[in-house]
């Protein structure tokens, strides 16, 4: 019997539409209004290779007596005790609530294992997701339900807390890295996989758009497994016109965002060309680890393939990735290949690296002793108390007052120095700012 997951929150954080996300169908009906879900509603989902039920539930309100939210919220009570997993749902965008807070009680009160999704993150309203932190129920997963965005980090979330048959449960170490291949139309990904398996596992040819569908591959070097995705090949969005085509660059989409490493390769004989840096900022945006394969490699003078051009190039039209593994490959010769996977086993653990709280403030106040925040308007910005909630990307979160102030040359300061302080090459960094006083202050006023 498959594990069964509740979605529940207030009204109108979006429970509707991950719902709908999660069974790949459009069965709950989704409106802007509050309450548009009244009765429980069941499907089968599917994250990834996990499968479930899960059931959408009216959205929580104080409600009393017999009238009709006391019912809904009778249903959703009844939902809860049902499940394995609890999905609370809040809004990242008006960040906690007082309803969030009393339900958030009757959640933990069921004792059944809960993840906080924060949904609604996308942009700027990721940074409300920290807020959820303050519920007690543990770190928060952004996401966006609409968008489509944050679901590999969904679906780490759930592995870990769904239940497991003991025959099927894996440790972490033991688990495939997923890894994307994706790049611009017959740059030669289906020709390297094959390479790699050691068989035509995967159709090729001289036309470009052959692969339309991702397609999952398992393979094992020594002891490493790696679930690899072949990908259709992505051109601007502006000559796409075929639905068909369409439809492929969706799914190629949905497969980089459920990596955990993703190898952008390149064809060496035109390398970095306007769509190779589109796909680039795309897996960097997603949050995804990225490697940079130069592929038919044989085909140029080896001289413009040394590793220190290559770095040249790589951290001139990629900063934002700066530090990305680089190889040169060539997937019909065979060339470069266990360089390359040795570049994705070893991003994947910067990738999942996590540093100690004090290890960041000593960073922080040497970062800002040699270069202060400017004042604004005649006033300081002063920064507090770093610290990292998560990683798988390494993300940290910055204490202070006016950090809303900052200027986007001192976040990149500050980046800049965490990747050269921290040793975190080619993976993306994000950094959220809070206004806060430093937790530790008053423990320390007390001594």
């Amino acid at each position: 019997m498959r594990p069964l997951v509740a979605i529940v929150g207030r009204p109108n954080v979006g429970k509707s539409t991950l719902f709908n996300r999660l069974v790949g169908k459009r069965l709950a009906l989704v409106d802007d209004h509050p309450g548009v879900t009244r009765d429980r509603r069941f499907g089968e989902a599917e994250l990834g290779d996990l499968k479930f039920g899960v059931i959408d539930t009216a959205g929580f309100d104080e409600a009393a007596g017999q009238g009709l939210s006391a019912r809904m919220q009778v249903q959703t009570e009844a939902a809860i005790r049902e499940a394995d997993v609890v999905l609370f749902l809040m809004d990242a965008r008006a960040g906690i609530t007082p309803d969030d807070r009393v339900f958030a009680n009757l959640v933990r009160k069921s004792g059944k294992p809960v993840v906080v999704v924060a949904n609604k993150a996308e942009g700027k309203a990721a940074a409300g997701a920290y807020e959820a932190f303050e519920l007690g129920l543990g770190e928060p997963v952004a996401i966006s339900a609409e968008h489509g965005e944050g679901l590999a980090d969904l679906y780490s979330a759930l592995l870990e807390s769904l239940p497991e048959k003991p025959e099927e449960a894996e440790r972490e170490e033991e688990r495939p890295i997923r890894v994307a291949v994706v790049g611009r139309p017959n740059a030669g990904k289906s020709t390297l996989i094959n390479r790699l398996l050691g068989e035509e596992r995967l159709l090729t040819g001289p036309e470009p758009g052959i692969t339309r569908d991702s397609i999952s591959v398992a393979f094992q070097r020594g002891a490493q497994r790696f679930e690899l995705h072949d990908t259709a090949g992505l051109r601007r969005r502006s000559r796409i016109e075929d639905k068909l085509e369409k439809l492929s660059a969706a799914d190629a989409l949905n497969a980089i965002r459920f990596a955990e490493v993703v190898v952008l390769l390149l064809d060496a004989t035109k390398p970095f060309e306007e769509q190779d840096l589109r796909i680039a900022d795309l897996v960097v945006n997603e949050g995804r680890a990225l490697v940079i394969g130069m592929n038919k490699s044989d085909l140029v003078e080896p001289s413009t393939l040394t590793p220190r051009k290559l770095r040249g190039q790589a951290d001139h039209w990629l900063p934002q990735a700066k530090g990305m593994p680089i190889v040169a490959v060539s997937g019909l010769g065979g060339q470069g290949l266990d360089k390359l996977m040795d570049a994705v086993v070893d991003i994947h653990k910067v990738w999942n690296r996590r540093m100690p709280t004090a290890a960041l403030n000593r960073f922080l106040q040497a970062a800002t002793e040699q270069n202060p925040p400017p004042a604004i308007s005649g006033g300081r910005i002063k920064l507090r108390y770093m610290t990292q909630p998560k990683a798988r990307p390494p993300s940290f979160v910055l204490f202070g007052t006016r950090t809303n102030a900052l200027p986007e040359s001192y976040v990149r300061y500050l980046i800049n120095g965490l990747r050269e302080a921290f040793d975190l090459p080619g993976v993306p960094i994000r950094l959220a700012f809070r206004e806060g006083e430093n937790p530790f202050a008053k423990k320390k006023r007390k001594r």
